[in-house]
């Protein structure tokens, strides 16, 4: 899988992936059998259903303000903020606005 940012040379986390209407857009910048690292883009009102992951996940919110409902509790955050998602806790991720996020999964 070719990244959408050169090794070595600096990048905007934040403009390295862009909105679009309705929709939830990703863009995987590492991948590698011990971890991912994942920028989305959320529109508002966007979101994914409640899941589990084999492995905890760090969110960073880069933009924009969501709601994490980890086991149940929801939580807000917003630009500048981080929240780690703890392996087999079931969670949910509803963009309050229009919202991007780095995903850092680590399996190993």
């Amino acid at each position: 899988m070719e990244s959408i940012v050169n090794k070595g040379e600096k990048f905007v986390v934040a403009e390295a992936v862009v909105y679009s209407t309705q929709a939830v857009v990703s863009k995987t910048i590492v991948k590698k059998d011990t971890g991912n690292v994942t920028l989305f883009a959320f529109d508002q009102g966007e979101g994914l259903s409640e899941h589990t992951a084999p492995f905890d996940a760090l969110v960073n919110v880069l933009d924009g303000k969501v709601e994490i409902t980890l086991g149940g509790q929801p939580h807000l955050l917003e630009a500048g903020e981080a929240i780690i998602m703890p392996a087999g806790i079931p969670h949910a991720v509803k963009a309050v606005e229009r919202f991007k996020m780095m995903l850092v999964m680590i399996k190993s």
